[in-house]
């Protein structure tokens, strides 16, 4: 089992590398096509910068008991806190929908390759339910992207107009999918390869885009590849726990927060698999600690400070409750620490002075020397 670990590993892409220098650019034409277009593939924009600061920027979601947003905070209820240690707020406002301070956009991702066909299809009708929501206006710009065995395909630009985008929705075809559970440890490689680089593609493509993008992905996660018949050698640890940083300074640079829907709803419930994921959320600090299953959807989710929606058959309701954070939340920020070694993991907690709400952001990230 350690020899087909290294050979996954040997075509795993990792989850920060840029898309193949060797593909043509995605040049779609801009008449008699319906609009948003479809790009063949996400397309990376170029000359993507790279920050050289070290201010760690927060989205942070605030809520009461019942779960309903709250408003009115100010800089003087939060603590900042990293690796135990009280930090000083740099920057702080309010994004409220009421009085936009901040650009959110809404990314749906339609796994066709870790579901099954019959779940896709259901989800199909789920997703147009949501976009044809009070005449097909929505609420912010939506973009989809549509993955499926021979890559991931993206509408050109955003729209609120949800009409539009249902018409997109139903042009797209999945085709014959060549990836399936039943390919043993082989299939479920692959298909972890395909999520991981769809994943990396998505986050490189948004890094040079501005605000803040909630990336609602239709799946039950890809496989984890974690059981006492895996053992890893060292080299496979250092290339999952590089993978790891990767993914979680991607998602933090592109401002990306990101939610699992599963669209197997309650027939998944009960099952050992919605909760195991939990066993991997703590941050990976070192590689001897890195393992696939860290890389799983559910986990990035949680680190990422989004959610994982597996408790329901309504994929409608889901996706409102997922899409409703961009309606108010905090930004904040403050001078991330100069490491001792690269890759250092820094756990990050958010702490509000106020009985009875919560505060949800991301966990952690990894500083450098």
């Amino acid at each position: 089992m350690t020899r087909l670990i290294g050979l996954f590993l040997a075509l795993l892409i990792p989850v920060g590398t840029a898309v193949s220098q060797n593909e043509p650019a995605s040049n779609p034409p801009q008449q008699n096509m319906p609009q948003p277009q479809l790009h063949p593939r996400l397309e990376e924009p170029a000359n993507v910068p790279v920050p050289t600061d070290r201010q760690i920027r927060l989205d942070v979601q605030v809520s009461d008991k019942s779960g309903a947003p709250v408003r009115g905070l100010q800089k003087e209820d939060f603590t900042v806190l990293d690796d135990k240690r009280p930090q000083s707020i740099l920057s702080f406002h309010a994004a409220d929908s009421g009085t936009p301070a901040d650009s959110v956009e809404i990314v749906l991702v339609i796994d066709a390759v870790n579901a099954g066909f019959q779940s896709v299809s259901y989800e199909r009708n789920e997703v147009r339910k949501f976009l044809l929501q009070n005449g097909g206006k929505l609420a912010q710009p939506t973009s989809i992207v549509f993955f499926a065995d021979a890559g991931a395909k993206m509408q050109d630009r955003p729209s609120r107009d949800g009409n539009n985008l249902v018409s997109l929705y139903e042009q797209f075809e999945t085709g014959l999918r060549t990836v399936n559970r039943s390919q043993g440890f082989y299939g479920a490689a692959d298909r972890l390869e395909l999520s991981l680089k769809t994943l990396s593609q998505l986050t490189n493509y948004e890094k040079a885009r501005p605000g803040r993008k909630l990336v609602i992905w239709f799946s039950p996660g890809w496989p984890l590849l974690t059981g006492p018949s895996i053992q890893l050698t060292q080299k496979d640890e250092q290339h999952f726990f590089q993978s790891i940083v990767e993914a979680s300074t991607g998602l933090r640079q592109a401002r990306i927060t990101l939610y699992s829907i599963d669209p197997l709803g309650l027939a998944d419930a009960g099952g050992i698999r919605l909760s195991y994921y939990e066993q991997f959320l703590k941050g990976v600090s070192n590689p001897t600690r890195a393992q696939a299953a860290n890389l799983s959807l559910q986990v990035l989710c949680v680190q990422s400070g989004g959610r994982v929606l597996n408790g329901s058959n309504d994929l409608t309701q889901e996706l409102a409750t997922a899409a409703s954070d961009a309606n108010a939340f905090y930004v904040l920020s403050f001078e991330g620490a100069r490491a001792d070694h690269p890759d250092e993991y820094h756990a990050i907690e958010v702490n509000l002075d106020k009985p009875g709400v919560k505060a949800r952001t991301r966990t952690g990230y990894y500083a450098q020397p």
